[in-house]
């Protein structure tokens, strides 16, 4: 019992993998719906040409057999009605005619006179008895009347019988059993399906062999893509056999592209971070040991060296903060705490805190406000940003240097530029000055405190805010950075 309930089991597992195999393989191939879509174009077709056929050859059948009937008829009611028949006076020459009828066309003849009576019946069944019938009252009023039974395969035809006043004495009815042309038919629908079965053979044949030279380029570029999945970075998809795999295979090359430099830029950020972090560690240890070393050093000494490490102490926390406020930035770039602020008050309350570094430089803080503007705005990260562009500009600025923002806007966009007299960057590094990390002068970098982290978190702020950012710079004269914001927030 529980052996066969293992069998039974595992059949039903069998055919849901089959089933499974179907739906996720078979079903969605592009090489199966391809070669299904040539066969049902090649084979529905030739079986709606075979029906056509068919039915065209059986209608003209039918029709030549009731031409050849009714002449038939047309003879035998002229013969019928030069004599005395309907009067009861039998004739051999008409029995004769009416067998021969009945036996060339395997059918039936009924002569009916005016009172709707069976005057003669060749199956010798129905003489005798009345027979009333829609195309027997229209015969009698002159009309003969012809057709076809598909179902029960026999042709009907009336044709009435005139005397010499051309009244309609009697009606002539003839039914003829259409075997032949089925028989025919039979015949021809077996040829057709052997045509149509070489056909179909023939057709998916050539369906398979073109699903798979058309879907081949496509697993091209999916080998190639699941190379570059398993590591063979150096993999580039190049296939040109279509139009479609040559914008799938730039946009893949595109993409990976993107990874590799995405992957580069990670590799640079994380060994600029490692060095970052290490620089004041490695200080803090020089320090440390000269002070280890000094053995009794006066008060002094110790004072001055507790100073500097103090100092690396901050710029490691400094750069700490950069680092958490670029991945907040990152992490938090779908997440806009937007509101609509006041960007008067904003740039104001930004400069009031740096106001008294920049007094410590000796470098003069002026806001220039063309007129009041409201904009939908994350108050943190604009704040932010806005904070280190001024702070750059107060830290790599003159001695009794100026610092110049202005705040202005249209009817779309709000408008913030800050504008220094310090030192500028050199036209080699505009393009670099957003990249994390980078600083034009190093040493002095170093010097001053710098992280090379504030222009990439003042960016991604403006970013996020579907804003643009610009830098316009001389060396010794100046540096200017404008910023477009737009008032409405779009997400």
């Amino acid at each position: 019992m529980i052996q066969n309930m293992y069998i039974q089991n595992g059949g039903l597992d069998t055919i849901s993998e089959v089933k499974k195999y179907f739906k996720l393989h078979l079903f969605k191939s592009l090489r199966f719906r391809i070669v299904l879509i040539v066969i049902l174009v090649g084979v529905i077709p030739g079986l709606i040409m075979k029906t056509v056929i068919l039915n065209s050859y059986e209608n003209r059948a039918v029709e030549v057999r009731t031409a050849e009937i009714q002449n038939q008829c047309t003879i035998l009611c002229n013969q019928v009605s030069s004599t005395d028949f309907m009067d009861g006076v039998t004739s051999e020459e008409i029995e004769t005619e009416l067998a021969q009828l009945t036996s060339i066309y395997n059918g039936r003849v009924m002569i009916i006179d005016q009172t709707f009576h069976i005057e003669r019946d060749t199956y010798d069944m129905d003489t005798g008895k009345t027979i009333v019938s829609e195309n027997v009252v229209r015969c009698f009023n002159g009309k003969g009347t012809s057709g076809y039974d598909s179902k029960n395969k026999y042709i009907e035809i009336t044709s009435p019988i005139f005397n010499d006043r051309e009244e309609v004495i009697g009606v002539m009815l003839v039914s003829v059993c259409t075997d032949t042309i089925a028989d025919c038919l039979e015949v021809l629908n077996d040829r057709a399906n052997i045509v149509l079965l070489t056909v179909t053979v023939v057709v998916a044949l050539l369906a398979f062999l073109f699903g798979y030279l058309i879907v081949r380029p496509f697993k091209r570029v999916t080998g190639a893509i699941e190379a570059v999945s398993d590591g063979y970075e150096e993999a580039v998809v190049k296939e040109d056999a279509y139009v479609e795999t040559i914008k799938l295979s730039e946009a893949f090359n595109k993409a990976l592209a993107r990874m590799r430099a995405l992957d580069d830029s990670r590799n640079e950020f994380v060994s600029n971070v490692s060095h970052e972090l290490k620089t004041p560690l490695a200080s803090m240890k020089v320090l440390a040991d000269s002070l280890l070393i000094q053995g009794e050093a006066p008060v002094e000494l110790y004072q001055e060296f507790m100073k500097d490490l103090s100092g690396e102490i901050e710029r490691e926390n400094q750069i700490i903060n950069d680092l958490l406020s670029l991945v907040k930035m990152d992490k938090t770039a779908n997440n806009m705490n937007i509101t609509q602020e006041n960007m008067n008050d904003l740039v104001e309350k930004v400069l009031k805190r740096l106001r008294p570094i920049a007094r410590e430089h000796n470098i003069e803080v002026v806001f220039e406000s063309f007129r009041p503007v409201t904009a939908e705005v994350d108050e943190m990260k604009l704040s932010l940003a806005l904070t280190n562009l001024v702070e750059n500009a107060i830290k790599y600025n003159k001695e009794e240097g100026w610092v110049h923002v202005s705040l202005n806007a249209d009817h779309k966009f709000c408008y913030i530029e800050v504008a220094d007299s310090g030192i500028g960057i050199p036209e080699e590094s505009i393009d670099h000055i957003f990249e994390r990390f980078y600083r034009v002068d190093k040493s002095h970098s170093r010097e001053i405190g710098g992280t090379g982290l504030g222009l990439a978190i003042a960016r991604s702020a403006i970013v996020m805010h579907r804003g643009a950012i610009k830098v316009y710079s001389q060396p010794g004269e100046g540096t200017t950075f404008a910023i477009r914001l737009p008032l409405t927030y779009v997400a």
